[in-house]
């Protein structure tokens, strides 16, 4: 522990040395639904903290439903008086923040790995799964992939506008995925990756997607999953703040326009053992197959967190099955191309605005399965298109299949899954109570 604040202490005197400009810092963790909560520290104040001062939050802060309100969840929120817990600092990701007005700094925190961690914090759930992967000599190699649109910084009645061109000052409203798109942006494209990079964010490809002011980022592979996922929440955060800077907004809703493309979260997974040695490609990729099929049987159980609300459910149009294929993006599990070394797979289910850590735990949590059982998966699309397993496209029906799944329960925790599920319900409640135009066109 004392190697480990000194290691801190040495990190935030850097920073403080390097930007003595930054007076603040913002201390940052990913709640449920995927927002950002924390505090803002004095920069002096984050020293003793660095230097072993107990750092606390409200316990309850990791609930807040998406609109920031509290639901009554077992014996949380208002049955526990509200307890603080203890959050700890995410060491190398104390980084400045180039999008808001003032110089300001910003770090991760949480509660895994502190002595009481926080069962149902999205960060603590994908460590213990890694945890649990790491004393089976599995060890995951991630990549993140996130598509996202561009909107005019004025919304008109409540409703997202397509961006306007820089050079013409017209509005981008042709869906395509032209190479000049990126260039006609360039100006606030380079700089999201510029704010990325000094995040610490292996930043890569960027590429223009099929809709109307929708691009693509990629990032670097991983051997450490929870930074992959960390990378995905900051460039979230951090793309939002450039967008504004520049008079836009960025969104990772994932359907904004119901006649253009959505926006996903894609995740390449490999798995190795300690040796260096891909797991996947075992028995002549015979491995490959069984994770397959873990993922697909598990994936119907796990809507609620690959798509994590009402307009997350309208990405699917109704119409699409768990499937997977070779080089087929038409699939939920893609088997990219690859050399045995680099075999994955690619998860193309989840929507952008997901949990990243979320993501990723129930992805590996179907891939563990899948090696454990040695079943075969169902047959790929090249060899039959009607292949696929059905899933809830009701996130009623989401939450229920989530929370009575057996194995989903062991692998993310019981008491995670009872806590997210009404997490999600309760949302969906809040979200079904208030009645739109179209209702009283309909019905009045």
């Amino acid at each position: 522990m004392g190697a480990v604040c000194s290691d801190l202490l040495a990190e935030v005197r850097a920073f403080r040395a390097q930007h003595p400009q930054v007076r603040y810092v913002d201390l940052i963790s990913l709640d449920i639904p995927g927002h950002f909560y924390g505090k803002r520290y004095p920069v002096e104040m984050l020293e003793k903290v660095a230097a072993g001062s107990v750092l606390k939050l409200p316990q309850n802060c990791v609930l807040l439903g998406v609109q920031g309100g509290m639901f009554k969840i077992g014996n949380y929120c208002f049955n526990d008086g509200d307890p603080d817990a203890r959050r700890r600092l995410v060491p190398s990701t104390l980084k400045p923040v180039s999008w808001e007005a003032q110089p300001l700094g910003q770090m991760l925190i949480t509660s895994d790995g502190t002595e009481a961690p926080i069962t149902f914090e999205p960060r603590e759930v994908l460590a213990q799964v890694l945890a649990r992967l790491r004393d089976k000599d599995i060890h995951p190699v991630v990549a993140f992939e996130l598509e996202f649109y561009l909107f005019d910084k004025q919304l008109l009645n409540g409703r997202p506008q397509f961006p306007r061109d820089p050079l013409t000052g017209d509005a981008d409203d042709q869906p395509n995925m032209h190479i000049e798109r990126l260039s006609r942006f360039s100006p606030v494209l380079d700089e999201m990756v510029e704010a990325a990079r000094a995040q610490g964010i292996d930043a890569t490809v960027i590429t223009a997607e099929r809709g109307p002011g929708q691009f693509e980022i990629n990032f670097g592979h991983l051997a450490d999953g929870l930074r992959a996922a960390d990378w995905a929440a900051l460039f979230c955060r951090s793309t939002r703040g450039v967008a504004l800077k520049h008079g836009y907004r960025a969104s990772f809703m994932a359907k904004p326009y119901l006649q253009h493309a959505g926006s996903g979260m894609h995740v390449h997974v490999s798995l190795y053992d300690a040796a260096g040695n891909n797991l996947l490609a075992a028995d002549q990729q015979q491995a490959l197959r069984h994770a397959v099929a873990g993922c697909l049987e598990l994936r119907p159980h796990c809507m609620p967190i690959f798509a994590p609300n009402q307009n997350a459910l309208r990405r699917y149009g109704g119409a699409v099955w768990v499937n997977w294929g070779f080089e087929d993006r038409n699939a939920c599990v893609r088997v990219p191309e690859s050399d045995p070394h680099n075999l994955r797979i690619e998860h193309r289910l989840a929507s952008a605005d997901a949990n990243p850590y979320l993501v990723l735990a129930a992805i590996l949590c179907g891939m563990e399965q899948g090696l454990e059982q040695q079943r075969e998966p169902i047959a790929p699309l090249h060899e039959g298109h009607g292949s696929g397993i059905d899933f809830p496209l009701d996130m009623f029906d989401a939450v229920r299949a989530m929370q009575r799944q057996p194995q989903l329960r062991e692998g993310l925790g019981a008491e995670f899954v009872d806590v997210y599920c009404e997490n999600k319900r309760q949302d969906h409640l809040a979200f079904m109570q208030e009645i739109g135009g179209r209702e009283y066109r309909w019905y009045l």
